[in-house]
């Protein structure tokens, strides 16, 4: 039984391209599809736009989590369930990774006399996050490295379910939309991502597609997702190739970056007017006068509603990108910050 993409039945959560809505695209992490059906199969076919590492996609399905490989181009079926009986499942399937790769769903199948039931019913709080790989859950399931650098890796361990995004709006029963890129910085021109473009948040925050190397570039129509909380949890990445917040805090290149950082939180604050907007940056090592620069730009704005946050081990916490306890334990201390302010957080 084929089921159509753009069916009611079936939940989408993040900033997807439905420009073609039988071929709902996949960019960001933590994009996901939330069905429920009965029946004894489900295949999901997509079809995958490679830009490095290898690539996964994943799935909670009956409360079980699933991984697979997809191929680098081209068509991959995925069995989300194969059972010799007809019953009920809850199918939750995810983008793992950020735009190392774009993923476009072509088709859902489901075996003969299975139906769609009742949508699941969407979170009413919303957060959305803008970051760099923490935020993504890049390398979260490295556990044998918990507060040491990075192994080797080509992606396995990446994992956006378990990013501190994603964990803090679980905790707090709230839709996520995560505007992560690994690499990012704040600045267009610095950073990692996608050499020798090298995308910033400051041209990347209002983007739909956004990697130079699909040669594709659009807008995200905003009237899509209002969220409730804004985390911005970018300023890692700003540091390469040169760590002039360091050694230089009121040079000419760290006046500039903090100008942007204002910029970049009032472009926010003009598309979301009643947000609450959280800055921060994450346990990741980096140097305190990022901090202070993200503070000094807080205080210029004199807006109750964006707030400056720092982590009990802000910045210090670990050489190596976040395991998944080290991500839960930035999600604890997000989410009872948010549950004790005194302000209205969740209200439309």
């Amino acid at each position: 039984m084929v089921i159509s993409l753009d069916n009611q039945e079936l939940v989408y959560s993040g900033r997807i391209d439905v420009t073609n809505p039988q071929k709902p695209e996949m960019i960001y992490p933590a994009s996901s599809l939330h069905f429920k059906f009965r029946g004894r199969k489900a295949e999901l076919t997509l079809s995958n736009q490679k830009v490095y590492w290898t690539n996964y996609v994943g799935a909670i399905i009956d409360g079980e989590e699933k991984k697979w490989e997809i191929a680098e181009s081209g068509q991959t079926i995925v069995a989300l369930v194969d059972e010799d009986v007809d019953k009920e499942h809850d199918v939750l399937f995810f983008k793992r990774q950020d735009s190392c790769h774009v993923i476009m769903l072509e088709s859902l199948v489901l075996s003969e006399g299975g139906q769609l039931l009742a949508a699941p019913a969407k979170p009413v709080r919303r957060i959305e996050v803008y970051g760099d790989s923490v935020s993504a859950g890049e390398v979260s399931e490295a556990l044998d490295y918990i507060a040491q650098s990075d192994p080797e890796h080509h992606g396995q361990y990446s994992n956006s379910y378990y990013s501190y995004a994603w964990l803090t709006a679980r905790k707090l029963n709230a839709e996520l939309h995560d505007v992560a890129q690994g690499g990012i910085p704040l600045v267009t021109g610095t950073g990692w991502v996608s050499p020798p473009h090298y995308p910033g948040m400051d041209s990347v925050w209002n983007k739909l597609h956004y990697i130079p190397q699909l040669n594709r570039l659009t807008d995200w129509d905003f009237s899509r997702y209002t969220p409730h909380v804004v985390i911005i949890a970018v300023a890692q990445n700003d540091s390469n190739p040169e760590n002039y917040m360091k050694e230089d805090y009121t040079g000419e290149k760290a006046v500039i970056w903090r100008n942007k950082y204002r910029e970049l939180v009032l472009n926010i604050r003009e598309k979301y007017p009643k947000a609450l907007i959280l800055l921060t940056t994450t346990l990741l090592n980096h140097d305190a006068n990022w901090d202070k620069a993200i503070e000094e730009v807080c205080q210029g704005l004199d807006d109750e509603r964006v707030q400056h946050f720092l982590f009990k081990r802000n910045g210090c916490g670990t050489p190596g990108h976040l395991r998944i306890p080290e991500a839960e334990e930035m999600a604890d201390e997000l989410a009872a910050y948010l549950n004790g302010l005194d302000i209205p957080v969740w209200e439309d």
